[in-house]
């Protein structure tokens, strides 16, 4: 009988960015992120391919790190064009909606269009993209045990009929009724 493998969290996240530099102080500047580690190499260790490359990690918080590539020698970075700009993004956790509402005063200061605080019923949400366009988030939690607990539960039932339908289940319309209720 195999082990069953145990998971600790996220090492790292790793993006692919237009400028190392750029984007290291970017997320210095807005997010208060510290740069912990850079590393740089002319071939991929797990290849062995020619590609140089600089990688660059930051420290998100609680453990977790966000990380970064540059490659210069590769053509320019794109997004996938079937994809709604709204789909992929990285969303950050703010402990208080003071920390969120700061992120948003900082990054409005940079010229940043940002969108929000957008409430989801368990969390608001600003949403604005950095200078590669990557689409970022910060979230800050304001759900009940109580309702963490029912959107848990009816999780499963929920896949299931949208894996049988592609139609949007109705078990938890009572948290968009919550978060309509704050406009």
């Amino acid at each position: 009988m195999t082990r069953t493998p145990k998971i600790n969290g996220i090492h790292h996240v790793a993006y692919r960015c237009k400028d190392a530099k750029e984007t290291v102080e970017f997320y210095q500047r807005v997010l208060g992120m510290p740069f912990t580690v850079a590393f740089s190499e002319d071939h991929v260790p797990s290849t062995g391919e020619y590609d140089p490359y600089m990688h660059v990690f930051l420290d998100a918080g609680g453990g977790n790190i966000l990380a970064f590539f540059e490659l210069p020698q590769q053509p320019e970075m794109g997004k996938d064009p079937n994809t709604p700009s709204w789909v992929q993004h990285i969303a950050f956790q703010a402990p208080t909606m003071d920390d969120l509402m700061a992120v948003k005063e900082r990054a409005e200061a940079e010229g940043l269009e940002v969108i929000g605080p957008t409430n989801h019923g368990i969390f608001k949400s600003i949403y604005f993209f950095d200078p590669n366009g990557h689409r970022l988030e910060l979230a800050c939690n304001t759900g009940t045990a109580e309702e963490m607990a029912e959107l848990q539960r009816v999780a499963p039932e929920m896949l299931e009929e949208w894996s049988r339908t592609k139609k949007a289940p109705q078990h938890a319309a009572w948290l968009h009724e919550k978060a309509r209720d704050d406009y």
